[in-house]
């Protein structure tokens, strides 16, 4: 028995080697530990995380940020933006009955690369000049190129070029809906380049504009127009013309908008310019 306490001795001392060496290769790593923790600790001392925000708190965020949003344009604006280099006013001189020089005005829209102009024919009807003004500011003498009196459609062409102008984009009157929003541009009372917001209030209506003349086929909306406005487009809110506006209804004797006004589908009215002119 009494041999064996050397060999015991031996072996702790054996163990007590070990643990001192492993204890010397681990203390840096214990260290870092130890330094990483605490300065952990610092750091989320002085700078705690921020409190979630009250409902009313966040309630105000989303108001300040849509405060300072900018809003998109306005339909309208943009459908004039759209279609504004592609019209024009139309200006005439007519003799009256008794001899004297009358003048006249209406509105048209560009449909092609030459600058021809769709209008109504009863803007230019029995005039001995007609001038078109285009909305970068040429003025140019026309000419009648072709005409449908069963739609009052004339299609003009200018004798001077525009400096600038854009063709309108034809739309489909047939994808109309009663109640679809649409825009009439015109120059009323020759107020140039105004524009007016409705809706398609009927369709394939027939219009009177006297007891010698019916047009069929028309497109009814309360857009407001007046005299000015005939001859102008009537737009659907992507900024395609879909009719060309030829006149109003009005029971009374006086020549002004009470609610109704008439357009022909421009898909017969650009019949006028051949028979596949776009």
């Amino acid at each position: 028995m009494p041999e064996e306490k050397p060999s015991r001795l031996i072996r702790l001392r054996v163990k007590t080697q070990r643990i001192v060496s492993l204890a010397k290769k681990i203390a840096p790593f214990a260290a870092t530990a130890i330094v990483t923790v605490l300065a952990l600790t610092l750091f989320n001392v002085f700078n705690p995380a921020p409190r979630p925000l009250t409902d009313r708190q966040l309630n105000e965020k989303i108001f300040q940020a849509m405060a300072s949003a900018t809003p998109p344009p306005a339909l309208s604006a943009r459908v004039f933006q759209a279609v504004q280099p592609s019209l024009v006013q139309i200006e005439t001189k007519i003799l009256s009955t008794d001899g004297k020089e009358e003048g006249g005005r209406g509105a048209g829209v560009i449909i092609d690369e030459n600058a021809q102009v769709l209008s109504s024919l009863h803007v230019v009807q029995n005039a001995f000049e007609i001038e078109i003004l285009f909305m970068d500011g040429t003025r140019s003498e026309a000419q009648i190129v072709a005409s449908q009196p069963e739609n009052d459609i004339v299609l003009l062409k200018p004798l001077q070029m525009p400096a600038q102008f854009l063709p309108a984009v034809m739309g489909n009157p047939n994808s109309l809906n009663i109640g679809d929003e649409v825009f009439a541009l015109g120059s009323p009372f020759g107020l140039t380049a105004s524009e007016s917001a409705g809706i398609v209030s009927g369709l394939n209506r027939v219009y009177r504009p006297n007891k010698d003349v019916n047009l069929d086929g028309m497109i009814q909306f309360d857009a407001a127009v007046n005299p000015g406005n005939s001859g102008g487009p009537l737009v659907n809110r992507y900024g395609e013309v879909v009719g060309i506006v030829t006149g109003l209804l009005n029971p009374t004797d006086q020549n002004f908008f009470v609610g109704i006004g008439f357009a022909v589908p421009i898909d017969a009215a650009a019949s006028a310019a051949g028979p596949n002119p776009f």
